[in-house]
């Protein structure tokens, strides 16, 4: 398995994050959260979705759910404008 991917909040596109975990790799997201830095760990199985916070597991069944999250939580940033 390849080294994870770990990127700041805002650094990849939601696009990037889900070409990276489709394609078989772990993006590990830092984020801020109430002042303290916390780590995110994004993966696909290749039918579920996953969030790993360290508060929860979060699950999607699709992909346009994971791409609702990643946009919501900020962990992806908006698309470059051509």
């Amino acid at each position: 398995m390849s080294e994870p991917l770990v990127v700041e909040a805002g650094e990849l596109t939601v696009e990037e994050i889900m070409t990276a975990i489709e394609d078989g790799r772990r993006v590990v997201v830092r984020t801020e959260f109430l002042g303290s830095e916390h780590e995110v760990t994004l993966r696909y199985s290749g039918e579920i979705y996953y969030c790993d916070t360290p508060a929860r597991l979060h699950k999607h069944d699709s992909a346009s759910e994971m791409r609702h999250c990643l946009s919501q939580q900020g962990y992806g940033g908006p698309a470059a404008e051509e």
